[in-house]
């Protein structure tokens, strides 16, 4: 079987799957809860510094974006970091480490931008025994306004400094994380590598809105007649964050840097791609929230019967396996050609293909052959651009073909290759009847 054990800089835990710093990791009951469920390891709910403890509104703390069939697409949630005692924390963090020593433990900690902050709160996470501190340089909302958070996040000086007093102040591994809401997530991650951190975790959630209520006029979650900006998460943002871990991967002044991947993963297929895009490891919040703990459960063999099956022994054998194929648009091959292929015994007759084609692609493909409803595409004005295969309702019936050396004449463009020529003179190709008459 596939060894799942997971080594992240020098933080070990039995397989890749953490739980993000949220509600799920609040305290000692839920981390035990999921520690028995299987997770790997856990980085607790953001620390506040020493002295009273935050207050988060009591009531919706959660916007919610759902797909046709109900299923959970994004959350927006607009709570803080802890609202619970800085010194329970500690004490619930050391006990659960005690009883789970083989487990990751993580401490997200955010205070103040001030040496003296961060000083005088690291000796006491480090007497929990955690295995590693977060910084949360990502939370988009309330503490972003208090000069925390991605305020300080989206400022790669400040980045780089509090990395600097951390690696000063602690024995213990530290991982900066990342706010998406920047415009180069590259910077960030440099200013990071450059104040010492050990690596990276991204992305936190995104800066939105998901709803508006047309009754009271006012953002959903609505407390109180008013709502607020919040962060953003869920399968919705996955591919935001698989492009920013990516970025990271690739870069010359990041490279090797290693990467905690967050966001939207839900299933183990999300995982691995994070991991073969980079990521060392995963952590996860939305689906937890969304199925439960037990959830990891799916996610553990999914991955290991995937890797049994592609004969991977170990997560070193795919982490950062696709990074050599991510590139910049410029490089790409132009001499490339696939055509859409639709498979007539798995077509169910809709014509989602034809009408988007017709109204807003390249009126590739024909919707009537001999008097008789039949879709096919038309190799000469396909561009192969892919609209057919995303809006088809059928999971396989249209599939992209590439098309073998010579297929086309350069001269004119015309298919040559008889294999890919059906439509080039079909009489019920509207091209070739044009071109007839």
């Amino acid at each position: 079987m596939a060894d799942l054990r997971n080594n992240f800089v020098g933080i070990k835990s039995p397989n890749p799957f953490w739980l993000a710093s949220a509600p799920p990791t609040d305290k000692a009951y839920n981390v035990e809860r999921a520690f028995k469920a299987g997770w790997g390891g856990v980085v607790w709910k953001t620390l506040g510094e020493e002295g009273p403890p935050v207050v988060n509104v009591n009531g919706p703390r959660y916007g919610a974006i759902w797909g046709a069939d109900r299923r959970l697409l994004g959350l927006n949630n607009i709570e803080l970091i802890t609202d619970r005692d800085l010194y329970t924390n500690l004490r619930e963090m050391k006990q659960v480490k005690k009883n789970w020593p083989d487990r990751a433990l993580i401490a997200s900690i955010m205070v103040p931008c001030e040496e003296q902050a961060w000083k005088a709160i690291l000796p006491l996470v480090e007497e929990t025994e955690a295995d590693g501190i977060e910084l949360n340089f990502g939370c988009p909302h309330g503490m972003s306004e208090r000069g925390m958070g991605s305020a300080v996040g989206q400022v790669p000086e400040y980045i780089e400094m509090v990395v600097r007093w951390c690696k000063q102040y602690t024995r213990m591994p530290v991982i900066t994380k990342l706010t998406p809401n920047i415009t180069d997530i590259r910077k960030p991650a440099r200013a990071a590598k450059a104040g010492g951190t050990d690596a990276v975790s991204l992305i936190n959630t995104i800066n939105s809105i998901v709803s508006v209520d047309l009754d009271n006029f006012a953002p959903n979650p609505t407390v109180g007649g008013k709502g607020s900006h919040g962060g953003y998460c869920g399968p919705a943002v996955k591919p935001i964050a698989l492009n920013m871990v990516a970025e990271i991967a690739r870069d010359a002044e990041t490279y090797g840097l290693p990467i905690s991947g967050i966001g939207g993963v839900t299933t183990w297929r999300d995982a691995a791609e994070f991991l073969v895009l980079g990521a060392g490891n995963v952590q996860v919040c939305t689906a937890a929230m969304t199925y439960g703990f037990k959830i990891v459960e799916e996610m553990i063999s999914g991955l290991s019967d995937w890797m049994d099956e592609k004969g991977h022994r170990s997560l070193d054998d795919i982490t950062g396996r696709a990074v050599p194929n991510v590139s910049d648009w410029q490089y790409l091959n132009l001499n490339y050609i696939a055509k859409a292929k639709i498979d007539q015994d798995a077509c169910i007759k809709c014509g989602r293909c034809y009408i988007a084609c017709e109204d807003t692609s390249h009126q590739a493909i024909t919707n009537m052959i001999d008097g008789v409803r039949r879709f096919e595409v038309m190799d000469e004005e396909c561009v192969g651009c892919n609209l057919c295969v995303s809006v088809c309702p059928v999971e396989n019936c249209i599939t992209m073909e590439e098309l073998p050396a010579g297929a086309l004449d350069k001269r004119t463009g015309k298919i040559v290759d008889p294999n890919y020529a059906n439509w080039t003179t079909h009489p019920n190709n509207p091209m070739a009847r044009q071109a007839a008459e």
